[in-house]
């Protein structure tokens, strides 16, 4: 089976990977497969099914600030049952990330905009240009930030990653 959170080259540059799975298996029969896995009772880990979807979370013994979900779509697409997963943050951490790529885009133009303002006014521009360079090095850093989260949340991950394929394992995957 796909080992996406392992081998593809561009999920190690994603804060969130993701991974297509496709099955011949009927969606209900994928459905009732991840409801008897996850409601068994040696089993750790939070969940919750609506319609197509499936949230996956670590125990809430091992939850940190970093730990991951495993969000699952199952839908019919032709002629096979395709399962898409994304691993990343919580929804709530991943808000807190946009939001502050959001304040640094902002506070870039703003500063951009005093600098050009007080260059065409002929005034001292200074302080308004180092923001403006400082800001997109503020970028990198906030990459870099959730880079160190996701491999603070990695062996979650993978432990995320390993109940999907223990519950699709009696599945046969479909190649693309």
């Amino acid at each position: 089976m796909n080992e996406p959170i392992h081998e593809d080259e561009l999920n190690r540059i994603l804060l969130k990977p993701r991974f297509k799975l496709k099955f011949k298996e009927s969606v209900q029969d994928i459905l009732q497969q991840f409801e008897k896995k996850l409601s068994q009772s040696d089993c750790v880990y939070s969940s919750k099914i609506v319609d197509h979807h499936i949230v996956i979370d670590v125990p809430q013994s091992e939850e940190h600030f970093w730990s991951p979900q495993l969000h699952v779509e199952v839908e019919r697409e032709e002629d096979v049952t395709v399962v898409k997963g994304i691993l990343g943050p919580k929804p709530k951490i991943w808000t807190f990330f946009i939001f502050l790529h959001f304040a640094v885009a902002l506070a870039f133009f703003i500063f951009f905009v005093i600098a050009y303002s007080r260059w065409s006014l002929d005034q001292d521009y200074t302080f308004s240009m180092v923001m403006c360079l400082l800001m997109p090095v503020l970028w990198v850093v906030l990459y870099f930030f959730g880079q160190l989260g996701k491999k603070f949340g990695y062996t979650q991950m993978v432990d995320l990653h390993q109940v999907l394929i223990d519950t699709l394992k009696n599945f046969k995957n479909q190649p693309d």
